[in-house]
């Protein structure tokens, strides 16, 4: 006999019109400033329309999209101040988890450490953008989990779903990829000697340093968008 198959419960439905919103978000197909027609995502995502709105209720708790009585539901316009702020709030936990996370380092979490960063340096040599977006978060969401601070990581995993959902990722990171490499391979030598000062100071000049690239590519946006057509 033929294994019974479990029958889906009403929050399994919303959990996969989560991510399915989530994809499209990740992929582009929803961008800042978009008004948001449940009833199109239910057509596209093959479901019914109650999970999409529980979906979308879930979002806009987490920043990802607002609601407007009687309009429906819209994603944010771009908001520089917000960008900033996101990036600065990055470099404070991610900085101050260093300390922690070289006091619990162990052989083998170094090892997977390594990995990681092998896996970002093939990845921004790969011709598949989206891959190395997702590269680059494991590898800074990875070294802050081996400090245990679940608070922190769970914050810091918010602000990367800020960056790379709400606020596009193929237009915040710009930074030269041989920059990216460099700093990256820097902080991993630094936790590997166990040297806290050496691997703060560089990571939080990689951060501020991604930040400026990303709000020079944001502006540059913003002043195609508002010049005026010939």
């Amino acid at each position: 006999m033929s294994p019974k198959k479990t029958k889906k419960r009403k929050e399994d439905f919303t959990q996969e019109a989560y991510m399915g919103i989530r994809r499209m978000f990740f992929n582009n197909e929803i961008i800042p400033g978009q008004k948001i027609s449940y009833r199109d995502l239910a057509e596209r995502l093959g479901m019914s329309p109650t999970p999409i709105i529980q979906a979308l209720k879930r979002l806009e708790f987490q920043g990802l999209v607002r609601h407007e009585p009687n309009c429906g539901y819209y994603t944010e316009n771009i908001s520089i101040e917000e960008i900033t702020e996101i990036y600065d709030f990055r470099k404070i936990i991610e900085v101050a988890l260093v300390e922690k996370t070289i006091q619990r380092m162990t052989a083998g979490k170094l090892a997977k450490l390594k990995k990681s960063l092998d896996s970002h340096l093939c990845a921004v040599r790969d011709i598949y953008f989206k891959d190395r977006l997702i590269r680059d978060r494991e590898f800074h969401m990875f070294l802050a989990e081996l400090s245990g601070c679940t608070l922190q990581i769970n914050t810091l995993r918010h602000l990367f779903d800020l960056l790379y959902l709400k606020y596009r990722g193929n237009i915040l990171f710009v930074t030269p990829m041989d920059t990216v490499d460099d700093q990256h391979t820097k902080i991993y030598e630094h936790i590997a000697d166990r040297d806290i000062k050496g691997a703060q100071q560089i990571l939080g000049q990689h951060i501020l340093n991604v930040k400026k690239h990303a709000l020079i590519s944001i502006n540059r946006v913003i002043e195609q968008k508002s010049a005026p057509m010939i």
